[in-house]
């Protein structure tokens, strides 16, 4: 099974390759013009990439996937970065080939110091400083060195430079706490839900949880249920700040549909819906009160 990385700053990943619409064709260029592509879609058009089953997950520049087949300028992929029960190998979707590059021997993510995007973007500038992208929240790259002010760090293509204040360099990642994972998240209010969002371009429900867990140094499932079956089992009253609450339809006896991080005060940090922002709520007299079904802790405390 072939290696690629992903060389555009957000890569949507498809449920087919022909579900992108011709509205998407923004999202599936290189470069991508991901901000053009989200202010084209209507309400309406939004909707549809959940009710008509169009996204499963997005990528990050420089993540890898594996190719398992390919159909004309389409890519079926795993992406191993994400547990799922869909897959052992990864999230299942596909990519346009046009915003996957073959990876170059010794490209590894895993094992190495790495410059993570910090900020909610972060400006890359390839080495020759005639392009630049705009990176994503999390994004990360391996660390070559620093100097001046900059970060230099290896890309798909060559050598990207990013502004220090953007980044954190890392040698593995660093574990925060419950109260850690809500401050990750409150830097999101306001960001506008995209179905399957996985960038601080928008997130989903369980895009958010995973990437604040993410930014704390735990990888946990992509999916609500998935992630439902995992972590640390936290009974309702003992619930603490940064742990996921679920919720399910029937009032809570049916099938699990939202995930959210619990702020503490009785009150819930998520990304609610299409239409939605992240927002901060409280829970009481809400129909999450009504659905709440299940909490677990992904996080450790961790010394002062």
């Amino acid at each position: 099974m072939a290696r690629w990385i992903v060389n555009v700053p957000v890569a949507t990943v498809w449920t087919s390759f022909d579900s992108a619409r011709e509205i998407d064709n923004d999202a599936v260029t290189n470069p991508v013009l991901i901000d053009s592509w989200l202010e084209g879609l209507t309400y309406e058009t939004r909707l549809e990439l959940c009710n008509e089953n169009l996204v499963q997950t997005q990528l990050l520049y420089g993540e890898e996937v594996m190719v398992i087949e390919e159909n004309s300028d389409w890519a079926h992929v795993t992406i191993p970065s994400q547990p799922t029960s869909k897959e052992d190998q990864g999230y299942p979707g596909w990519v346009p080939k046009a915003q996957l590059v073959e990876a170059a021997d010794g490209w590894n993510l895993a094992d190495v110091t790495l410059a993570v995007v910090t900020s909610r973007k972060g400006k890359l500038f390839k080495e020759n400083h005639q392009s630049s992208l705009e990176l994503s929240y999390l994004t990360a790259l391996p660390f070559l060195y620093e100097a001046e002010g900059k970060v230099y760090v290896k890309i798909p293509d060559g050598t990207g430079v990013l502004d220090l204040e953007n980044v954190v360099v890392s040698d593995s990642p660093v574990r925060g706490n419950g109260h850690e994972i809500v401050s990750a998240g409150e830097q999101f209010l306001n960001l506008p839900y995209l179905w399957g969002g996985m960038s601080s371009y928008g997130y989903d429900c369980s895009g958010f949880s995973y990437a604040m867990c993410k930014a704390n140094g735990y990888v946990i499932p992509r999916d609500a249920h998935d992630q439902a079956a995992a972590g640390k089992k936290v009974e309702i009253a003992e619930i603490e700040p940064g742990d996921l609450l679920f919720f399910a339809y029937e009032e809570g006896k049916g099938r699990i549909h939202h995930v959210g991080i619990y702020y503490g005060d009785g009150k819930l940090l998520h990304s609610p819906k299409t239409g939605k922002t992240v927002e901060i709520i409280p829970l009481e007299g809400t129909i999450y009160e009504r659905e709440l079904c299940a909490a677990r802790r992904y996080w450790v405390e961790t010394e002062a």
